[in-house]
């Protein structure tokens, strides 16, 4: 196997399209996204071929990908994979020959942009087989997710009819009853609307206690998509006043609700659930098969977990949980330590173990 970059967007996006596992995270879009952020990145492909000249020409020997972020932090610099890499085959052989080839790959730009540490956010499910892939190379669990771990997804290609007759009891009604007492929801596409999801969004951190992305990160997500007419803001209104939002991003037949946020001021109106509801028939209208609530909660996760209240919201509309392999470090220098037990101790004081 070879390794070279992919500076072609039908390419890329041709690729990941046609693999099984995949998240938006991993679109050509997402790597825009981070080098407006000021990040550098690399958009690596692996080949299977001993030819250069024919890897670096011939699509069909493309067997891998993998989006990789310079991330400068204050306790060290490190190289991000978000939610990849991304395989063309399930084949346990083959997942561990690209692994492979791409950790060979990113210890020469170790040495060139003097990295402390790998972090890898895969997108492979949590099985024993794909564990030890990572473990066999030297790689460690993080002591902090980067991206969710454990997802929700809802098949959306039933029916209106079938898909609320799937959702839990007390969903639909609270769908329903939202409508009945005169919530409405809306889109935009406008970027001067994503200062109005700022506004809910900081008074949803208040609530909550996490750490928000900061508005500009929150406006250049929203732009980089837009070019392509792959997100769109939504927004639950009562009384002439919003009240909920979300940021959904529509990418290769999935739907991902990223961003979220509410206000507490009509509590007794479930505009959320009827901001979800809506969210998901546009869904359908752009021909998405799955609609993705992005992170929830871990199986038998305790009380206290901050994602436990999000987690019944969003398993209420009916769907099945998926559990990826957990975000993995390779460490190369002594910093890697020292940020290891400092994410160690937000994880715990953040309620996310």
């Amino acid at each position: 196997m070879t390794v070279s970059e992919i500076k072609d967007k039908n390419v890329w996006e041709n690729f990941v399209g046609s693999c099984f596992e995949r998240t938006f995270l991993h679109s050509w879009n997402w790597g825009e996204f981070n080098k407006i952020m000021g990040h550098k990145i690399w958009r690596l492909g692996i080949y299977e071929s001993n030819n250069f000249q024919v890897a670096s020409n011939k699509v069909a020997n493309l067997v891998g990908v993998a989006l990789i972020i310079k991330i400068k932090a204050k306790r060290g610099i490190f190289l991000l994979c978000p939610h990849g890499p991304i395989a063309k085959s399930n084949s346990k052989n083959q997942k561990s020959k690209i692994l492979k080839v791409l950790l060979n790959e990113l210890k020469k730009i170790v040495k060139k942009e003097g990295v402390d540490f790998l972090r890898m956010a895969p997108i492979w499910y949590k099985a024993a087989e794909n564990i030890n892939i990572f473990k066999k190379l030297g790689f460690r669990n993080a002591p902090i997710h980067i991206h969710p771990e454990v997802t929700w997804e809802l098949d959306i290609r039933l029916s209106e009819n079938d898909l609320l007759r799937g959702m839990r009891k007390t969903t639909r009604y609270l769908i329903n009853r939202a409508a009945k007492d005169g919530a409405e929801v809306f889109q935009s596409n406008e970027p001067e609307d994503v200062g109005i999801f700022n506004g809910l969004y900081q008074a949803t951190v208040d609530r909550h206690h996490f750490v928000p992305f900061p508005l500009n990160y929150l406006e250049n997500e929203f732009r980089t998509f837009l070019n392509d007419n792959q997100v769109s803001l939504f927004f639950a209104k009562y009384n002439n006043e919003i009240i909920a939002s979300a940021m959904i991003i529509f990418w290769q037949g999935t739907a991902f609700y990223h961003q979220g946020a509410s206000s507490q001021k009509y509590s007794r109106i479930s505009a959320s659930y009827l901001l979800q509801w809506e969210a998901i028939k546009e869904a359908k209208k752009r021909d998405c098969q799955i609609y993705n609530f992005w992170g929830i909660a871990p199986p038998n996760s305790k009380s206290s977990h901050r994602f436990m209240g999000v987690t019944l919201f969003k398993t209420g509309f009916g769907g099945a949980m998926k559990e990826l392999v957990l975000t993995q470090d390779y460490p190369i220098t002594l910093k890697y330590w020292l940020n290891f037990i400092v994410e160690l101790v937000r994880s715990k004081t953040r309620h996310l173990g």
